[in-house]
């Protein structure tokens, strides 16, 4: 009886051990034949083998553990050390190229070396715990590298900052362009907060906006501060005036602006000190700091101040998204009634025909002297007749038009003949200029006319000023000079940062006064911005010529290669990417899908791919230089599109979802086509090539070399599918906005997936704090110390992560704890 009752839970055992064969087997050769079909799809697209080969071994070994025979261990054995093999050929140790390739056969193998003893008729029990063990600490020690960051760069050699510990600048108007100053660094003179006690940061204040979530919003604002004040405004353009101190709110405006439906915008709003400026003119006209050709036209400024009694003392300048100027009483939010007519200046005029959401202001309006210079978002891919890319400039005081730039008419100076209009359909300027004095120049970064993917249509002068920096004559709006950063841009790589003025050490002790452009293609150009000469190399290579019937490309391109690249490595099979081997071997064959012949495949009627793509590379962000130092911080996109041209004859296009940006098809009115445009996503809907798809990097101007790159954040707060990733894993996601540096080492950045406000050291990248934000952010952060406490802030817009469900209205401000030492009296 005793002898029965031991012999049952054996056999039970054996039972067991005997199912878990047969699954097993049954699964490996499910698993072997999805690899194999699939494999022989990519080997006929001409793609890699090991698939097809790996999936038959999987099949037939999975078909011997169903017979119960050793060898389908041995077979599995083989196909196991085959991979380890390949995949160290593809990719080397990169580790998360790797994760797809083995981790899965990992997991396999780990089940068969638990079922070596059943399947060797109770044997090899000692072989089996010492593989297994060995197979769990290889899944653990990948399990916990998922939580390190990976493809870090650093290459040293570089001095080190100090940190006085006081802050160095006491300028009342410490912020008040949108990248600080005029030359769009993002350089804040201020050692407060620092490497030692940056990580006692806390909220000091929260404020909310009220503007209602809004699937066509996307809070970009980047506040301003003068003296006590910050002001700031909202994606409908809402104006809010707050205490630097507390974020209580001093005033606000709502200027009705009606819902686009599209792009619903605001980066910033101007400042405007008439009585500053007369100082500023006089003393330029008495240092002859002023270029001449610019002083005699600005220093009539100096009799055109306002006299009214009433009239406004300093001035809050906004743009909005139904194409007005408007101008506040920066004390009161009141409208400056002798600006325009009656605060306002409508600036469709000239314009013609203005289809809804075709036209409108996106980015902080340039307060310049007396001038207000604006440019303007046009609808991407709409139409060979959308409104003109035009740059005027307003008189500040009055709102009287000083000066234009319709670069399709330069007789065109002011307002159109009477019937006539700007020309239509130009590069348009969307991003932030920057803008030199001294010099008397504007720099201007331009766009492509439209629409973006075909450019059979355009004129000899758009072909010659798209994609460019262009240099007007601040007195005068006339072209100095300009310098293309793509030719006949077939691929939507307009400039879309604003260009950085550094003052570059020469070598002897003196500087040269350098402009540093970042592109969405990843090269970044430096030039002199006197006469737009490279100071860094730039060589004319041969692009592919391949092309859609009727249009056309340039036979060469532009790279600067004096200068790192960021994210241009081209794509290839091997860097495609997925969660599990069954995404990855869809993400390559769909790669074999496509025309690529890297960053200028021109856009045909078969699927084409874009990279690094027309998000970027670098965006609207910009850069951040340490302007003690000359260290340059940069964080890019990297997410490829897939665009088609589709015949236009016999579609019928109300069935194609119209919309803007990746998933959308741009109906190209006016052109033998529409485009489509998707992205490179896996059936599980994460991107098809490796990460990181975002990076922060470093780059040291004084010897023009990357010395560190790190992944931007993690998908943490990333939704794929409708589900929240919830796990901080940094495998660099793509950032929007740009960062602030710090005279102390730091540098601020919330631009990332997730949702934190990060501290970063400059010379290392390493990570010294970060912040939860309620919701993602996209907004450049922006810090200042405070005229009346002495106490620094660091702000930061939290209006909700691009790709992210999560919105809000926040404006929050973090600081050091009031009886922090550092804190100033």
């Amino acid at each position: 009886m005793s002898g029965e009752r031991n012999k049952s839970p054996s056999g039970a055992s054996r039972k067991c051990s005997q199912t878990a064969l047969l699954v097993f087997g049954g699964l490996l050769s499910l698993v072997g034949v999805a690899l194999a079909a699939g494999g022989m799809q990519l080997v006929i697209l001409g793609g890699s083998w090991y698939y097809l080969i790996a999936g038959v071994a999987m099949a037939v070994s999975g078909f011997l553990y169903l017979r119960r025979k050793p060898a389908g261990a041995w077979l599995y054995a083989l196909v196991f050390v085959g991979t380890v093999l390949w995949a160290l050929w593809e990719v080397g140790l990169s580790f998360w190229p790797l994760v797809p390739r083995l981790a899965p056969m990992l997991v396999l193998a780990l089940i068969a070396s638990l079922l070596l003893p059943p399947l060797l008729g109770g044997s090899g029990r000692g072989v089996s715990r010492g593989l297994s063990a060995a197979l769990v600490l290889v899944l653990v020690a990948g399990g916990v590298g998922m939580f390190v960051p990976h493809g870090v760069i650093s290459n040293g050699g570089i001095g080190s900052l100090a940190d006085s510990g006081e802050p160095e600048s006491s300028d009342p108007a410490a912020w008040q362009y949108y990248g600080r100053t005029p030359n769009g660094t993002r350089f804040v003179p201020e050692t407060q907060i620092n490497r030692d006690n940056v990580e006692g940061l806390e909220v000091a204040w929260t404020f909310r906006t009220g503007d209602p979530a809004n699937p066509f919003s996307e809070n970009q604002n980047t506040p301003i501060q003068i003296d006590d004040t910050l002001y700031l405004c909202t994606p409908m353009n809402k104006v809010f005036a707050l205490d630097a101190d507390t974020g209580e709110e001093k005033w606000s405006f709502d200027p009705q602006a009606p819902d686009t439906h599209t792009w619903n915008r605001c980066r910033g709003v101007g400042y405007y000190e008439p009585g500053a400026v007369t100082n500023s003119l006089l003393e330029s006209a008495d240092t002859d700091s002023v270029d001449d050709a610019a002083a005699p036209a600005l220093l009539e400024t100096a009799a055109a101040q306002p006299a009214a009694a009433n009239a406004c003392r300093r001035r809050i300048v906004l743009t909005t998204i139904d194409a007005r100027l408007i101008e506040l009483d920066a004390d009161t939010g009141e409208l400056c009634e002798d600006f325009g007519q009656g605060g306002t200046v409508d600036l469709k005029v000239g314009m013609g025909e203005i289809k809804p959401a075709y036209y409108f202001p996106t980015s902080m309006p340039t307060v310049v002297q007396d001038l207000v210079i604006v440019g303007g978002w046009v609808f991407d891919g709409r139409s060979v007749d959308e409104p003109s890319g035009v740059v005027r400039a307003f008189n500040a005081n009055s709102g009287e038009l000083v000066w234009a730039w319709d670069l399709g008419n330069p007789a065109i100076t002011k307002l159109p003949p009477e019937g006539d209009t700007y020309t239509r359909a130009t590069p348009n300027v969307w991003s932030t200029p920057a803008f030199d004095e001294a010099l008397g120049l504007i720099y201007l970064p331009t766009g492509n006319q439209q629409p973006d993917f075909w450019g059979a249509h355009r004129s000899p002068a758009a072909d010659e000023f798209s994609s460019s920096i262009v240099a007007l004559e601040l007195a005068t709006g006339r072209v100095r000079w300009k310098f293309q950063t793509a030719h006949h841009d077939l691929w939507d790589y307009d400039v879309p940062a604003q260009p950085a003025l550094y003052e570059l050490p020469d070598g002897n002790g003196g500087t040269v006064p350098a402009l540093i452009q970042v592109t969405k293609r990843g090269q970044i150009f430096m030039l002199d911005r006197r006469d737009g000469s490279p100071l860094a190399e730039v060589e004319e290579r041969p692009v592919p010529q391949e092309h859609q019937e009727g249009d056309w490309v340039s036979a060469t391109q532009p790279y600067s290669v004096g200068m790192p690249s960021i994210g241009t490595e081209p794509l290839t099979e091997q860097a495609m990417w997925g969660a599990t081997f069954f995404d990855q071997l869809a993400c390559r064959i769909a790669f074999r899908k496509l025309r690529y012949e890297g960053e200028f495949t021109a856009p045909t009627t078969e699927p084409s791919l874009l990279y690094p793509g027309y998000y970027g590379g670098m965006n609207w962000g910009s850069v951040s230089i340490n302007e003690n130092e000359g260290y340059m911080f940069i964080n890019d996109i990297r997410m490829p599109q897939i665009v088609k041209l589709i015949p236009r004859e016999g579609l019928d296009e109300s069935q194609m979802p119209a919309g803007h940006g990746v998933g959308s098809v741009y109906p190209m009115e006016g052109t033998p086509f529409v485009v489509d445009h998707a992205s490179l996503s896996s059936p599980l809907g994460i991107p098809c090539h490796a990460p990181p798809w975002g990076t922060f990097s470093m780059i040291d101007l004084n010897t023009r070399a990357l010395v560190w790159q790190r992944p931007a954040g993690t998908v943490e707060d990333a939704v794929v599918n409708g589900i929240k990733a919830s796990v901080p894993v940094p495998l660099g996601m793509p950032t929007l906005g740009g960062a602030v540096n710090t005279a102390s080492g730091l540098v601020f950045y919330a631009g990332t997936q997730d949702y934190y406000l990060r501290a970063l050291d400059i010379e290392t990248g390493e990570e010294l704090w970060k912040g939860r934000l309620p919701v993602g952010a996209q907004a450049t952060p922006m810090t200042y110390v405070s005229p009346a406490s002495g106490r620094q802030y660091v702000v930061v817009s939290a209006g909700g992560a691009r790709q992210s469900p999560d919105r809000g209205d926040y404006v929050i401000a973090y600081a050091l704890p009031d009886d922090a030492d550092s804190a100033t009296p």
